[in-house]
């Protein structure tokens, strides 16, 4: 199945909005409570007001908001479809990183298909959400994120020199991250990147409920009406990397768990797995036990008083135990070992209810306070997934735990929104 990839006429913020860096937002799903009312202050015109309102009868309030928006102007329809390619540049650590990927819509398509591969588990409440979204606004009002591989840096190169080019958007946000898009509007290059992206697999790096939700959407409006391939709402504005971006980075998300203890008991039954040692319950001992062992199979264990790091000691046997006749590299992802051997095996655990049973933290340092504040009782620290073998596994049709993977930084919202009402086409 060949890779269709189109312009659109992009829905893009006026002038009239006032600045950027007023308007744009994480991903709907990154946005916490705190982080809804501190948008809302910003601006009254802050994409949060779309993409996740603050009032109860959230679907309607948005859908009035964007007619409202559209016909003062305050958002704008492009006259030309178009392609973007969008550049972040943010610091990890000491490293400057750069991360450049494309923006176009994308041809839907079913996951037996086999083109596009989820890499994640997803539920059916976000997807009810996100359905919803789509049925009262009739936009994508947020891109899906995808990776595809460029051994021969075909798009790689053809990024490198947009970006040599007068950009449409260029601007630092609060957090210090530099977002920079260029439009490439001419018949030419957009035949190019089509050509170039046809015969590519898609992965889905982040936005899985989105995806699901749009071939929810999509199929239902099929039902209904006319249509044909060129209908817009076949299709979703996507952002996609390659895999061999030096800038595509995966952060780790921690585990800390409320109601489970640290038993000696446990901590016996772990050493039967693993080699145990005591480590300084501090940040940076912690990072550096994690970094240091990048390349095994490590865990940091924190109970509030105590740290201990965790190095498996036989993959053979934690891939028996695991894996029910998949293949070794699928049942060795360390998030895997943690939930199957850590979690069920030796502590005995089963389904963990996400914030009555588990929380996640993006860093150690939170990690360590939900369990400093009793929040938890436990923290468990991992490292990153490689983002090939996140690439790899997914072809095979493996998914991971939840909160497995985080791409950092998240294409923002608020920068271009695609229009798939009735009688769009692409």
């Amino acid at each position: 199945m060949l890779v269709d990839i189109r312009p659109f006429k992009a829905i893009r913020y006026s002038k009239k909005a006032g600045s950027i860096i007023d308007l744009i937002t994480q991903p709907y799903d990154k946005i916490d409570s705190l982080m809804q009312r501190s948008y809302y202050n910003k601006s009254i015109y802050n994409y949060c007001r779309l993409i996740l309102p603050i009032e109860n009868n959230k679907y309607e309030v948005a859908q009035k908001r964007i007619v409202e928006w559209m016909n003062n102007q305050i958002l704008i329809k492009d006259k030309e479809p178009a392609i973007f390619v969008s550049r972040q540049e943010f610091q990890l650590g000491e490293k400057n990183c750069v991360r450049i990927g494309l923006i176009a819509a994308i041809y839907l398509y079913p996951y037996n298909e086999n083109t596009v591969f989820p890499h994640e588990v997803t539920y059916k409440e976000p997807k009810t959400d996100r359905t919803k979204m789509l049925e009262s606004l009739q936009k994508d009002l947020e891109p899906v994120f995808l990776i595809y591989s460029d051994p021969k840096k075909i798009t790689i190169n053809f990024f490198s020199r947009i970006t040599q080019t007068p950009p449409l958007i260029d601007f630092k946000d609060s957090s210090g991250i530099k977002h920079t898009i260029w439009k490439i509007s001419d018949f030419q290059s957009i035949e190019f990147v089509r050509d170039a992206l046809k015969d590519k697999i898609l992965v889905v790096a982040d936005g899985h409920h989105r995806y699901e939700s749009a071939i929810i959407y999509r199929d239902d409006r099929r039902k209904k009406e006319e249509w044909t391939k060129d209908s817009a709402y076949n299709f979703h504005m996507s952002y996609i990397v390659p895999v061999e971006e030096d800038g595509l980075v995966v952060l780790p998300t921690h585990r800390a768990l409320k109601e489970f203890e640290l038993t000696p008991t446990i901590l016996n039954k772990l050493s039967e797995f693993f080699s145990l040692q005591i480590v300084d319950p501090t940040v940076e001992s912690l990072d550096s036990f994690l970094k240091k062992n990048s390349q095994k199979h490590a865990f940091c264990v924190y109970n509030g008083t105590k740290a201990y790091g965790l190095l498996l000691k036989n993959e053979t046997q934690a891939s028996t135990i695991i894996n029910n006749a998949k293949s070794k590299e699928a049942g060795l992802i360390d998030v895997i070992v943690l939930r199957d051997l850590v979690f069920k095996r030796v502590m005995g655990i089963g389904k963990l209810k996400m914030h009555q049973d588990i929380l996640y933290a993006e860093s150690i340092k939170v990690a360590l306070e939900k369990v400093d504040s009793r929040e938890a009782k436990l923290a468990f620290l991992v490292n990153p997934i490689d983002p090939k073998i996140v690439w790899r596994i997914a072809q095979n049709g493996w998914r991971l735990p939840e909160k497995s993977t985080d791409f950092y930084p998240k294409p923002y919202s608020g920068l271009t929104m695609m229009d798939i009402s009735n009688g769009e086409k692409l």
